[in-house]
């Protein structure tokens, strides 16, 4: 025989062969916390910080996020941002927009033009900034101004549901 027989048939009878059965071990158990980092352009909000569940307003709708969540990348919708900490509370931040990033090993990235903690904030300036938008998105100005009017009110919407 010749070496190339020898080699295709070693192919073959490899081939052949089935697959091990993989079986996991204890130290391949995922990890039940997710490391979060949610960034804003003059602050770390959080830094890498071990956190159990985070729940966002993505564009494609509201998700919670969790250890070994498939990779994604999700555009946010202005809306409220809630971490779920190890030691059992929880902190709700609202965003204007963003990007979150889920990556392979439980790790989520958030990154935001703007955001506050949902406490800075009143339910009456919200109230009455909605009305004056309203004003100026119904008037009779430039449609520049009624068209920031109606993001501002897209926006000022979304805060005055996460304040209910």
């Amino acid at each position: 025989m010749n070496s190339l027989k020898v080699a295709r048939m070693a192919l073959r009878s490899a081939a052949a062969r089935p697959a091990p059965v993989l079986r996991r071990g204890y130290a391949d158990v995922a990890p039940d916390k997710l490391r979060l980092s949610l960034a804003l352009p003059h602050q770390s909000i959080y830094k890498s910080q071990d956190v159990v569940q985070v729940n966002i307003p993505a564009e494609s709708g509201e998700m919670g996020i969790l250890a070994q969540h498939v990779p994604s990348i999700e555009q946010l919708k202005p809306g409220l941002v809630e971490v779920i900490e190890e030691a059992g509370g929880n902190k709700q931040f609202f965003l204007s927009g963003g990007f979150a990033t889920v990556q392979p090993g439980s790790v989520l990235s958030i990154n935001a033009v703007e955001g506050y903690p949902l406490e800075d904030f009143s339910a009456e300036n919200v109230r009455n900034q909605i009305s004056e938008a309203q004003k100026i998105a119904g008037g009779g100005g430039s449609e520049q101004d009624k068209a920031e009017a109606n993001i501002e009110l897209e926006v000022l919407e979304s805060l005055q549901a996460a304040l209910k």
